[in-house]
């Protein structure tokens, strides 16, 4: 639980008590790579925080894959349309490896939110984050060049570039698999 623990200590102050409180409802699983751990249109009724592995999320638009994001050690995947708005969730997460998580049902976790402070500050700052990483990817593909988006992400998330599926990474950044394959291989000389 060790990375876990450091990232939430190092998004938001929170006492040992109240970290003390939310891992005792934590439940370890492990989940094998290419499991679905969240599928479009199911209520999945937990959040998972990752110890060990990656996944990544995406939706399908006409039959076809396009990855919206990727989390490694210490992040915590959820439908975010399960939790916020009680509804089935609009996308998927896939582990992309073997996988050691902690769940916690999304029930607990919105009950620990309403009666902690700590914790219900940690949330908004979790939500505040993904919120800059998304507006970030938007402005990178509106003004970057792919070879640009493909370095900002290696200087980002350097685990994902070598962890993952190149057709994974070319969907992330809006590019094609023979775009990115050619960005690489450039790097070589």
């Amino acid at each position: 639980m060790k990375n876990i623990i450091y990232n939430i200590k190092k998004q938001s102050e929170m006492s040992d008590e109240t970290i003390d409180l939310l891992t005792k409802q934590l439940t370890p699983c492990r989940f094998p790579k290419r499991y679905l751990l969240i599928r479009e249109g199911v209520y999945h009724k937990y959040a998972y925080f990752i110890e060990k592995g990656i996944t990544r999320s995406y939706w399908l638009v006409d039959g076809k894959e396009v990855t919206t994001s990727f989390s490694c050690e210490g992040d915590i995947v959820f439908s975010m349309d399960e939790l916020y708005y009680g509804k089935p969730s609009e996308e998927f997460v896939e582990t992309l490896e073997n996988v050691l998580l902690y769940a916690i049902p999304i029930k607990t976790l919105t009950e620990l939110y309403e009666t902690n402070i700590e914790l219900a500050n940690w949330g908004r700052v979790i939500h505040q984050n993904g919120y800059r990483e998304l507006h970030r990817k938007h402005k990178e593909r509106l003004t970057l060049s792919a070879r640009e988006r493909y370095a900002k992400l290696k200087e980002r998330l350097p685990d994902v570039c070598s962890r993952v599926n190149l057709g994974y990474i070319a969907a992330y950044l809006g590019i094609t698999l023979p775009t990115l394959s050619k960005i690489r291989a450039e790097e070589w000389f």
